[in-house]
């Protein structure tokens, strides 16, 4: 593959005095996170949640379809034109959309020390949002890395699975190892399109979670369309990655920070007799506390970090 350079060895280390849980990663997956910029984790969401998931779910997805223009989300339910017609896909920002079930799934100890585990104390959950493939919709996700930064940190999509995915309805392809650097998308299509020698098919069950590098090339190709197939996806960072490459500032860090005694609070009343998340954050990241939680469960975005798919490659630095 070509190939455009960049730094390629990002590490956040866990200090050796925060306790490690059963929900913290190991150091071998960890190191196999690393070197393959995907893992996957097996029946990683309890139950209980991921029905209460999969309803929200089923929520998002009608609301966006009957949203009027005049409707405050309007602009977050993102829908394609296909050849059988025009199709919604995807749910941004999840957390204002009257469902909790999202808020628990971002205090959810699985979750966030997956996060601690690979952004370090000051992980900042900086996207959420539910893609998903209605039943016949068997579009492709044409081969794309999602952002392209210097490599000090690790940038990752925690990608929970609320449906079965597999290899002949469309499954997640990834290619094992092509996080390390901008890739030409353009060139890997030509070469290869879908059957790139080093190709992974990543199957899915409901409640698995892939763990993907920001930067690894996956995709998906065309197929007839099968059952729904939705997937709740929740970025992270570290705060210190964001200060040192944007494209945010510290201001936004501090808002998407607040979100997170939310998610800790939702997640204790609705599992209290579970096992709670110990929020590490340090004391420079700490954020201030707002007695509006309505108005902090969205914190829109503006800009983002550069992708890469095949159109995103000007011309001559391919």
């Amino acid at each position: 593959m070509t190939t455009h350079s960049t730094e390629q060895n990002p590490q956040t280390p866990l200090p050796d005095h925060f306790e490690r849980t059963p929900y913290h990663l190991t150091e071998e997956q960890i190191r196999f996170f690393d070197e393959n910029g995907y893992l996957v984790l097996r029946k990683m969401i309890p139950q209980e949640l991921l029905q209460r998931l999969q309803e929200a779910g089923d929520t998002w997805i009608e609301d966006g379809l009957h949203a009027a223009e005049d409707d405050l989300h309007y602009r977050d339910y993102v829908f394609a034109q296909r050849t059988n017609g025009r199709v919604m896909f995807r749910v941004n920002y999840l957390h204002n959309k009257r469902q909790a079930a999202s808020l628990e799934l971002l205090g959810c100890p699985q979750v966030l020390a997956v996060a601690e585990s690979l952004c370090g104390p000051n992980f900042v959950p900086t996207y959420e949002s539910m893609v998903f493939k209605q039943e016949g919709d068997g579009e492709a996700i044409p081969w794309h890395q999602d952002a392209v930064h210097p490599r000090r940190y690790r940038l990752f999509n925690f990608d929970l699975y609320l449906d079965h995915s597999r290899a002949d309805a469309g499954a997640l392809r990834v290619l094992p190892g092509s996080q390390r650097l901008r890739q030409d998308i353009c060139a890997l299509n030509q070469a290869w399109g879908w059957n790139h020698p080093d190709v992974q098919i990543v199957e899915m069950e409901p409640g698995d979670v892939l763990l993907h590098d920001v930067m690894i090339v996956h995709g998906s190709e065309q197929v007839e369309g099968k059952d729904l197939r939705r997937t709740i996806y929740y970025e992270f960072r570290a705060a210190e990655e964001v200060l040192e490459d944007g494209p945010w500032d510290r201001e936004w860090i501090d808002r998407r920070l607040r979100l997170m005694p939310v998610g800790l609070r939702h997640y204790h009343e609705a599992f209290p007799n579970k096992d709670q998340f110990q929020w590490n954050v340090t004391s420079e990241f700490r954020p201030r506390i707002s007695a509006d939680e309505e108005h902090e469960l969205k914190v829109a975005h503006v800009v983002h970090m550069q992708s890469s798919f095949c159109s995103s490659i000007p011309e001559g630095n391919a």
